[in-house]
């Protein structure tokens, strides 16, 4: 039997956020759902990681980004007070 999971090294990389999320939510629903090998189990569960990261990679990053933005915003209304 072969699993469905996408095991290439580094293709959660080139994922978009909303790609990730979608596919992770998909892992969960068959893992929740059961009725898989041992093996299939635990692919399912290291892709769930590997996706995981890449949501919290672009979840940070947007963070960083609106923090910079007020940061920039305030410094520019102290700057015209």
């Amino acid at each position: 039997m072969t699993s469905e999971v996408d095991e290439t090294p580094g293709a959660g990389e080139a994922l978009g956020y909303e790609q990730a999320r979608d596919e992770l939510i998909e892992v969960v629903r068959r893992l929740e759902a059961g009725g898989t090998t041992l093996e299939e189990s635990l692919a399912l569960w290291e892709r769930g990681e590997e996706l995981a990261k890449v949501c919290r990679r672009w979840l940070d990053g947007a963070r960083a980004r609106l923090d910079a933005a007020l940061a920039e915003e305030a410094a520019e209304d102290e700057g015209t007070e």
